[in-house]
């Protein structure tokens, strides 16, 4: 099993622990070797006060929060210079441990300490490394401290300017990668919304299918089964008035009334599977219309006329079931209520749309009177208005007590599949 490699940053927390100790110990080794060649029996004395305060300083500090910009590190940082400062008086070679003050001053000085510490480190290398003990003695030595302080005022700068460079590229790094954070966290509280949503969306479509398959059904089942229950009475009631008085008649209305019910039975079956109405399997609306409107003109005994106007064209099967239906329905309202003498429909090709106009000269009715629809109950001039809207169509009633009544369907041509095609 490999070891795991120590990163930069664990490096240089190992060096900011026991680097302080490691260069002191050096400090004072070399100092030591070289005593008796730099240092006078005052300077070892004075080193001999300076070492222990610098050891015990190292001992308060690692134990001490190591924050950077607090007063604790502004007050080490400044003791240890000055400790630092006094044992390179006694021996320049401890500039080694003085050095230290050049790796940490941007981690224990505050921001506005930074350059002024590095200048107070420099002062201390540039005595260190003038050649001549502190303060120089002579001229010269004054130049060449202040040419080596010089350089490393310069170098402390440069170094200094880098470093701010790259804190500034670090807080602008940090607060890249919090604004990504905080868009990542949006993002991911948006794709969780989104989600929510998109869940709330298909429950919805779904009840709203369900809802437009309950209506569906509804609706076929008035324009069909409702229709042709409300037929066979009709026959069978005839049957009974005709029975005793003219056995022939009896047995049509009762042929009548086997017919409807095998036709309400197949509307039914093609309802729930929804499929085109029975009398658009085999003719085309034209030819539905025309049978439907013979039928019911047979059925009820109010004459009735159909008529076709424009050029026949195959339609959508949608299409053509929904006039089918609107006619079947506006025709079964002229014999429940409408107490007409004669009917007429009429089938229009317009170019872009088409028209069914189914009209009587019955009572007629108030238009304002009726209660709205609903959606339920009835499928009246309602159901008929519904059944247009689905295709984008429209119906329009005109109406009058005494006037009889008028109802219009108004769809657009759309075209069979295959003759669009």
């Amino acid at each position: 099993m490999s070891e795991q490699v120590p990163t930069a940053e664990q490096w240089w927390g190992r060096f900011f622990r026991y680097g302080p100790y490691g260069l002191l110990a050096l400090a004072t080794i070399v100092s030591a070797v070289s005593r008796d060649l730099v240092m006078s029996p005052a300077d070892v004395r004075a080193a001999a006060v300076f070492l222990p305060a610098a050891l015990v300083l190292q001992l308060w500090w690692s134990r001490a929060p190591a924050s950077p910009g607090t007063r604790a590190g502004l007050c080490y940082f400044t003791v240890r210079t000055l400790l630092a400062f006094g044992l390179t008086w006694c021996n320049p070679f401890f500039s080694i441990y003085a050095v230290l003050g050049y790796f940490d001053a941007g981690r224990v000085l505050p921001k506005r300490g930074i350059r002024p510490g590095l200048l107070a480190v420099a002062v201390v290398m540039a005595g260190a490394q003038s050649g001549s003990p502190l303060p120089p003695a002579t001229l010269m030595n004054w130049i060449v401290f202040g040419v080596v302080l010089a350089v490393h005022a310069t170098l402390t700068m440069v170094f200094a300017q880098i470093g701010d460079r790259e804190a500034e590229q670090d807080r602008a790094r940090t607060d890249t990668i919090s604004a990504l954070e905080s868009a990542n966290a949006r993002l991911e509280q948006a794709l969780a919304e989104n989600a929510g949503l998109h869940a709330q969306l298909l429950v919805q479509a779904r009840e709203a299918g369900v809802a437009d398959e309950r209506r569906r059904l509804a609706a076929e089942i008035h324009d069909t089964i409702a229709q042709g229950l409300t037929g066979i009475i009709a026959q069978l009631q005839a049957v009974t008035s005709t029975a005793g008085t003219d056995p022939a008649l009896a047995q049509e209305h009762l042929v009548r009334a086997a017919a409807l019910a095998r036709h309400s039975l197949g509307e039914a079956r093609r309802s729930v599977h929804n499929l085109l109405p029975a009398a658009l399997e085999h003719d085309d609306l034209p030819g539905a219309l025309k049978k439907t409107v013979a039928t019911w003109s047979q059925r009820t005994g109010v004459r009735a006329e159909f008529t076709v106007t424009g050029t026949v064209e195959p339609l959508h099967d949608e299409v053509g079931a929904t006039l089918l239906r609107i006619a079947e329905e506006a025709l079964a309202n002229a014999d429940r209520h409408a107490e007409a003498s004669r009917a007429g429909v009429t089938l229009s090709y317009m170019g872009d749309e088409i028209t069914l106009d189914v009209r009587d000269d019955g009572r007629g009715f108030d238009p304002a009177a009726l209660p709205p629809y609903r959606g339920a109950g009835g499928f009246g001039l309602g159901g008929m208005r519904s059944r247009a809207e689905r295709i984008a169509g429209t119906v329009e009633v005109e109406t009058g007590p005494g006037l009889g009544t008028a109802v219009s369907a108004r769809v657009p041509m759309v075209p069979h599949a295959r003759n669009a095609a």
